[in-house]
């Protein structure tokens, strides 16, 4: 079985927003004769396929590379943390309701994370509650919040709610440090984005985070970003400046990464055996970052390209993502799924 935790999708348009909540700054997508154009303030932001918001597309992509699940999520411009807080709640009530529309129309093929206002930690809290409640499994969330990193004590309603709900919360990069600077190259999305998921990593390790909500089931996107290849370095710091580090656990960073996850896409075999050594292969989910450039075109085939017994790839391309969500592979395996996980030999 593959579920691949890290998929995309919105819906297929939706109003004005600066209409509706009369200030600009808002993304807005207009599908016409089959193409998406995302735009900001009339400028085109970016051109989408059909296949982020037509459920129907991607199942047959998914068909093409055996992909059994995918885990959604909203696109992460659309957090909008920037905003005002009701605003930003009524948007993402908007969005996490047509996701639980999306996987109530394709259980056992969709499985749905929400986005919440981050900037107000009780609204919050409570549209974490009600994503639950409504069948979601927990919710995406961004790397920082109005440049606020996660450790900071007012998100904890937040870390106790999911604690107490048992949500996954999958951590992915947004509003990039250093985009001023870095406008060639696309540098913002190959520096700053692996750079975005060690601050948030290194953020609720040596704030605490995680020594006070161990029950929040954190997973990483990108494979952790910069952090397994910088891990030495932090950890050094940690131990030797903690007058710089100012730090308010006593746990060593590396003895963290065995309660936190991370997906697999690293774009490169050797990075991902390196992050098998740096984190344990137990640690690790596929993700793709589907349907954009950047991801990973055949889902799960760096995996099974690896040579690694058969139930290591199985736990990679489905068990820990499972294990994660809290669900059962009852809940999603079909004949078609079980005859892939009959194919995967050990190398």
């Amino acid at each position: 079985m593959k579920i691949d935790i890290h998929a995309h999708i919105l819906p297929a348009g939706w109003e004005d927003l600066k209409e509706k909540y009369g200030y600009g700054g808002w993304l807005q997508l207009d599908v016409k004769d089959g193409c998406g154009r995302m735009m900001k303030e009339g400028e085109l932001f970016r051109v989408v396929d059909p296949n982020l918001w037509d459920p129907d597309t991607r199942l047959a992509e998914c068909a093409a590379t055996r992909v059994d699940v995918q885990v959604l999520s909203t696109v992460p411009v659309m957090f909008s943390y920037w905003a005002e807080p009701e605003d930003t709640l009524d948007l993402s009530r908007f969005l996490n309701d047509h996701m639980i529309s999306v996987v109530e129309r394709y259980p056992k093929r969709f499985i749905g994370l929400g986005t919440v206002p981050m900037q107000a930690p009780e609204l919050a809290a409570k549209e974490l509650e009600r994503c639950m409640k409504l069948g979601l499994r927990g919710i995406e969330i961004g790397t920082h919040v109005n440049n606020i990193n996660l450790d900071d004590r007012q998100f904890d309603p937040i870390w106790e709610t999911a604690q107490k709900l048992g949500a996954a919360v999958f951590v992915h990069p947004w509003d990039m440090m250093g985009q001023a600077q870095l406008q060639k190259y696309w540098m913002p999305w190959l520096v700053s984005m692996p750079a975005e998921t060690s601050r948030a990593m290194c953020s609720l390790m040596m704030g605490g985070v995680l020594e006070r909500f161990p029950g929040v089931k954190f997973c990483f996107a990108h494979g952790g970003g910069s952090f397994p290849g910088t891990l030495g370095r932090i950890n050094h710091g940690f131990e030797v400046r903690p007058d710089l580090c100012q730090i308010e656990t006593s746990t060593r960073p590396s003895e963290f990464v065995s309660h936190v996850y991370f997906d697999s896409l690293v774009h490169d075999p050797g990075t991902l055996k390196f992050l098998m050594d740096v984190v344990g292969y137990d640690r690790i989910a596929l993700g793709t970052d589907y349907p954009f450039p950047l991801g990973e075109h055949h889902p799960g085939l760096m995996i099974e390209q690896q040579k690694l017994l058969a139930p290591v790839k199985e736990r990679m391309l489905s068990g820990t993502a499972l294990e994660w969500l809290g669900l059962e592979r009852a809940q999603f395996e079909t004949a078609e799924s079980r005859a892939h996980s009959n194919s995967l030999v050990d190398q």
